[in-house]
C-alpha cells in the first residue's frame, strides 16, 4: 500500500499557491495604483487574457510542482528514508543493508553505514560465540537439570499446573495439557480449543475465589510452622467435569519466604465420583428393598405356622416368599455385577510402549527358565494400555508350563495391532514343536498362577479380564507352530501422539517460562499497562474475499500468543472454516484453499468461541487490523461472540516508526526488519510473521517514547492508513 507523504504533497502544490498568490496580490497591487477611469479601462484590456493567464497559471504550476516533487524525491526524501534505515539499524539486531534509495544521491553515506553495520555484524557475531562458549562451559548442568525437570514432568501420570500469584500459567506437563483440553466446554476444533497455555489464567477453569480460599489456608499454615503446608480442594467446572486439586506453595528460597506462586496436581474424579454415586445408589436400594422384602418374607412364615391353612392360602404365602427371595438375589446380583466391574476399570492401567513390554518379557523368561527367547515381528510404535507387571507374571507363567511340561526350549513373542479389532493389539507368544489339547490350555487359563517359587491368587483368565481384553490358543499348521494369542487395550491415540511430541521430539514444546515468576497483572487500565507486560493474541483470517458487508466469508483463522515478550510457537491456534458459500476461484490461488478442503469442517458460529477462548485476556493483534475485525463485528450479532480487548495493527505500528517510506505491506515491513517470511497467505503463517514483525517494533516504539498500549493506539489513530475503513 503507497501514498504520497503529506510533507510531499505539500511541497508539491506550494508553487502553484505561490503562484497564484503573486498573480492575485501584484494585480490587486497595479488596480491600486490607478484613478478610477485608468484602472476601468485597464480590467477591461486584460479580461480577455484571464484565460490563456489561467492555463499558463496552471501549465506553470504544473511545471514547478514537477520541479519541487523530483527535488524532493531527490534531495529531501532520501535523507529521511536514510535516517529511518539508520535508526532501525541501531535499534534493532536487523541485519540487512539498506537498500539503494531514490537518485542515490547519498550513496557513500549509505555504503559507510552499511559497512559500519557490516563490522557491528561482525563485533556482535563474534561476542556471540564467546557468550555461547562461556554458557556452555558453565551452563550445561543447568541446561541438563532444565532438560530432566522437562523429562520428569512429561512423565508424570499426573496434571501438574504451576502458577504464579496472579494464577498465570508458569508449567504444565503433557497429562494436563491432554486433560485440560478434555475440560474445555468449547468444542474441540483445533488445538487452540485448549484452557490451559503459558502466561493463560487458571481461573478460565477455577473459580478465583476458590484459589484464593486455599492460598489463604496455605499462609495460615504456613504461619502456624508446618513444614509442608498444603490445601486441597474439590471444584466442578464449565463443562461440567469434576476435579480434585491439591495445591502446595512456591517459595522463593528458603522455608520462611514469602509465597511467589502455587502448584496445583489435579485429578478428573468425575468417573470415580459417578461410580461411588451409583454403589451408594444401589445399596441403598438393596437395603429398603430388603427391609421390605424382609418384612414380607417375616409376615409369611407367620401365616404358614397357622395348622388349619388351607392349601390355596399357603401356596399364596409361599409365592410371597419366593418372589422375596428371588428380588432379593436380582437386588444383590445387580450390586455384585457393578461392584466387579468397578474393579475392572479401577485396575491401574498405565500406558507403555509394546516394544519395551516385549522386552522385558524377554528378558524375566530367559532368567527364569533354561529357555532362548526371541522378539519378531514387533511393531516398535505400538503403545499399549496395560498393567505390566500382572501381564509380565501371566507371559512367564505360560513359558514356564511350555518349558517344564513339553521341553519347548525357544519361544518366540510378536506385537502388532490386531487387524480386525480397532484399538485393539495382539500379543502373540509363539513356539514350533509340540501342541497340547484345549482342555489342557483352558486348565492352564483358570488355575492360580505360578512363577518360579512365587504363586498367585491370579490366573491368565483373571489378567485379561481386568484389562478388557481376549485370550486364545491357535496352530499354524503350515509352519508347525502353535501360539497364545492376548488380544490387548492400545493407548489412547491422542495421548500416545502429544506424549511423544513432548518427550522424543528434537524441538521439545516450550511448556515452561519461569520468567513469569516476575510478570503481574496489575489491576490497571488496559491503556496504562506497558506493552513489555502484556499478552498479545497475533491472528489473521483467510476470506472468500475482500468485501464483508457484501457477504465474503472468513474460511480459515489462525493464531499464535506472544507471552513474556516471547511467541510461543507451541500454543496456535488454526482452523479451517465451512463458509456455507462458494469460494471464487479467483481467490483460490491467493490462499490455496479449495472447496473441498472446506466442506465438513466447522462454520463460523462453532469456531468462533473457541477462538475467543483463546483469545481471552490478551491484546488482539493483526496487519491491517481493520480488515479482519470487520469481518469478526459482523458475526456478533448471529454468533454472540464479541472480541472486546484492544486491537493493535502492525500496518499503523509501521506507519508510526516509519513515516516516509513508501510501502507498509506486510513482506515490506518484514524485509526491513529482517524476519524470514514464510507460509504466506496462510492464516497462521502470516499471524506468525506478524507477530514477529510486532516484536521487532516494540523497541522501535519504546525509542519514540511510546511505552504504553493507550500512547501506542494514540499514535496509530494519527497515521494516514487509521482513515481507512471497510
Amino acid at each position: 500500500m503507497k501514498k504520497l507523504p503529506l510533507q510531499r504533497m505539500a511541497a508539491a502544490l506550494a508553487p502553484a499557491l505561490l503562484l497564484g498568490l503573486w498573480g492575485v496580490a501584484g494585480t490587486a497591487f497595479v488596480a491600486s495604483t490607478l484613478d478610477e477611469a485608468v484602472r476601468s479601462a485597464w480590467l477591461q484590456a486584460i479580461e480577455p487574457l484571464a484565460a490563456p493567464l489561467l492555463l499558463m497559471w496552471l501549465l506553470l504550476s504544473g511545471l514547478c510542482g514537477w520541479g519541487v516533487d523530483k527535488a524532493w524525491m531527490r534531495w529531501v526524501a532520501p535523507p529521511a528514508q536514510l535516517a529511518e534505515q539508520a535508526r532501525l539499524l541501531v535499534a534493532t539486531d536487523t541485519a540487512r543493508e539498506i537498500p539503494p534509495l531514490p537518485g542515490d544521491g547519498l550513496r557513500a553515506l549509505r555504503e559507510a553505514i552499511n559497512a559500519l553495520a557490516r563490522q557491528r555484524g561482525e563485533l556482535r557475531a563474534d561476542m556471540a560465540r564467546q557468550v555461547q562458549a562461556a554458557v556452555e562451559a558453565g551452563g550445561r548442568e543447568i541446561e541438563h537439570e532444565r532438560s530432566r525437570l522437562a523429562a520428569l514432568m512429561s512423565e508424570l501420570t499426573q496434571s501438574v499446573v504451576v502458577c504464579n500469584l496472579d494464577g498465570r500459567v508458569l508449567l504444565y506437563n503433557n497429562r494436563a495439557r491432554i486433560q485440560f483440553r478434555a475440560l474445555s466446554d468449547a468444542p474441540a476444533l483445533a488445538d487452540g480449543a485448549e484452557l490451559i497455555g503459558l502466561g493463560r489464567s487458571i481461573y478460565a477453569v477455577f473459580d478465583r475465589k476458590l484459589v484464593a480460599h486455599a492460598l489463604e489456608s496455605i499462609r495460615q499454615r504456613m504461619q502456624r510452622g508446618a513444614a509442608q503446608p498444603s490445601a486441597q480442594f474439590v471444584t466442578t467446572t464449565r463443562g461440567g467435569q469434576l476435579l480434585r486439586a491439591q495445591m502446595a506453595p512456591v517459595r522463593a528460597g528458603d522455608a520462611d519466604a514469602e509465597i511467589s506462586g502455587f502448584v496445583l496436581m489435579l485429578d478428573n474424579i468425575t468417573r470415580d465420583f459417578a461410580d461411588e454415586s451409583q454403589r451408594d445408589r444401589l445399596l441403598h436400594a438393596m437395603a429398603e428393598g430388603s427391609r421390605a422384602s424382609l418384612g414380607n418374607l417375616q409376615a409369611a412364615l407367620e401365616m404358614l405356622e397357622y395348622p388349619d391353612l388351607d392349601e390355596p392360602t399357603r401356596e399364596r404365602f409361599l409365592g410371597v416368599i419366593r418372589d422375596e427371595a428371588r428380588a432379593m438375589a436380582a437386588r444383590l446380583n445387580e450390586l455384585a455385577s457393578h461392584s466387579a466391574q468397578t474393579q475392572k476399570t479401577r485396575w491401574p492401567l498405565e500406558d507403555m510402549l509394546g516394544a519395551d513390554l516385549v522386552a522385558a518379557s524377554q528378558r524375566r523368561i530367559e532368567a527364569l527358565y533354561d529357555c532362548r527367547m526371541a522378539a519378531t515381528e514387533v511393531d516398535g510404535s505400538l503403545w499399549l494400555r496395560v498393567d505390566s507387571f500382572s501381564l509380565l507374571q501371566a507371559l512367564a507363567f505360560l513359558a514356564g508350563r511350555l518349558v517344564e511340561d513339553y521341553e519347548i526350549r525357544t519361544l518366540q513373542l510378536r506385537l502388532a495391532a490386531a487387524p480386525d479389532v480397532e484399538g485393539r493389539a495382539q500379543l502373540d507368544l509363539l513356539w514350533i514343536g509340540q501342541a497340547m489339547s484345549t482342555e489342557t490350555v483352558i486348565g492352564w487359563e483358570t488355575e492360580g498362577m505360578k512363577v518360579g517359587t512365587e504363586s498367585m491368587a491370579l490366573s491368565v483368565r483373571d489378567v485379561v479380564e481386568r484389562h478388557g481384553g481376549e485370550f486364545w490358543f491357535e496352530r499354524e499348521r503350515v509352519r508347525q507352530a502353535a501360539f497364545f494369542r492376548f488380544l490387548l487395550p492400545l493407548a489412547d491415540a491422542r495421548a500416545e501422539l502429544d506424549a511423544s511430541l513432548f518427550v522424543r521430539s528434537d524441538s521439545r514444546p516450550e511448556y515452561y517460562d519461569f520468567d513469569l515468576f516476575k510478570a503481574s497483572e496489575p489491576a490497571r487500565e488496559w491503556a496504562e499497562r506497558r506493552l513489555v507486560d502484556l499478552s498479545y493474541t497475533v491472528f489473521d483470517t483467510e476470506t472468500t474475499g475482500l468485501n464483508p458487508s457484501q457477504g465474503d466469508e472468513i474460511i480459515q483463522i489462525g493464531a499464535a500468543r506472544i507471552v513474556n515478550g516471547k511467541l510461543r510457537r507451541q500454543e496456535c491456534f488454526e482452523q479451517l472454516v465451512d463458509p456455507q458459500r462458494v469460494i471464487p476461484p479467483a481467490s483460490i490461488p491467493i490462499h490455496g484453499i479449495r472447496p473441498e478442503m472446506v466442506a465438513g469442517q466447522p462454520t463460523l458460529p462453532q469456531v468462533l468461541p473457541s477462538f475467543h477462548a483463546f483469545a481471552h485476556d490478551s491484546v488482539l493483534v493483526a496487519h491491517n487490523a481493520a480488515f479482519d475485525m470487520r469481518f469478526l463485528q459482523l458475526k456478533e450479532e448471529a454468533t454472540g461472540v464479541k472480541f472486546e480487548q484492544p486491537v493493535l495493527d502492525t500496518l499503523l505500528l509501521s506507519a508510526v516508526v516509519h513515516p516516509n517510506q513508501d510501502s507498509h505491506g506486510l513482506e515490506a515491513i518484514a524485509e526491513r526488519l529482517d524476519v524470514p517470511v514464510m507460509g504466506r497467505h496462510t492464516a497462521l503463517g502470516d499471524a506468525m510473521v506478524t507477530a514477529e514483525v510486532f516484536l521487532k517494533l516494540l523497541p522501535l516504539l519504546a525509542e519514540m517514547g511510546i511505552h504504553t498500549l493507550g500512547q501506542a493506539r494514540e499514535a496509530a489513530q494519527k497515521t494516514y492508513y487509521a482513515r481507512i475503513s471497510y
